[in-house]
């Protein structure tokens, strides 16, 4: 193929993801009511985590802006439509480059990409269920003073949910990222190892610039961040052995 044909490829990948992303938005432009009673969800003392560990929790927000709710609606309808359409995203990703890889490259590079949508869900629920309630009843709790009330505002709120739950979830797609250039022969195994060091300081930093750079929520995301480059260890080839030769013969 040309340039302009593997152009005209691209072309249509990217405009079949923005349609399905488009379509999906809409709907959930439609349900209104369903969407936010599961976006506030974590504000209110009905939530999962708080019923299971008996806490008596309950976020109270404010809207200080005139058209803030008009505009958090249709932020949150398409970013719930990227969540909802990300393997569909991925399957046109993996349609346009597996043309570009040899047999062998297909069946592993498409291992990776397969195992990329159960992560991101799993970086998603991971940020929703854990780290955004912990991060809440951490900063709801906390004050400098008696006499002044936390008082949250609706785009406060949604601002810390985007963080928490979508970046999240694109970050746990840093294993599939390392399978696919281990499977390339890009990285091994040994290279991980070397420099784990280095990791925990990239972890740290990618929780400061997520979270509110508090030390407490810096804490509760960096551990399920280094999880990941553990487990990324685990399914990055080693390196392979070098053939010797005999000289003798």
């Amino acid at each position: 193929m040309s340039f302009w044909d593997h152009l005209e490829e691209l072309r249509g990948t990217l405009f079949r993801s923005i349609l399905a992303v488009c379509l999906l938005s809409i709907i959930f432009l439609s349900i209104k009511g369903p969407l936010f009673k599961a976006v506030l969800w974590p504000a209110t003392q009905d939530f999962i985590l708080y019923r299971w560990l008996g806490l008596d929790f309950n976020m109270s927000l404010i809207n200080i802006d005139i058209s803030a709710q008009f505009f958090v609606h249709l932020k949150m309808a398409l970013l719930c439509g990227v969540v909802i359409a990300f393997p569909y995203i991925i399957y046109e990703i993996w349609k346009f480059i597996a043309p570009a890889l040899y047999e062998n490259e297909k069946v592993s590079v498409g291992r990776a990409f397969r195992m990329s949508s159960f992560l991101f869900y799993l970086g998603v629920a991971v940020g929703y269920f854990v780290v955004l309630p912990v991060c809440l009843m951490f900063f709801m709790n906390y004050t400098v003073s008696d006499s002044v009330e936390n008082t949250i505002s609706l785009q406060s709120y949604i601002s810390m949910f985007v963080s928490m739950v979508f970046l999240i979830g694109l970050i746990f797609e840093f294993p599939t990222v390392i399978m696919i250039l281990s499977n390339l022969g890009v990285i091994h195994r040994e290279d991980l190892k070397k420099y784990r060091r280095h990791a925990i300081i990239v972890v740290l930093v990618l929780a400061a610039l997520i979270t509110p750079s508090d030390p407490f929520s810096m804490f509760v995301l960096a551990i399920p961040l280094y999880g990941l480059y553990e487990f990324s260890i685990l399914i990055c080839k080693p390196n392979e052995p070098e053939e010797s030769y005999d000289l003798t013969e």
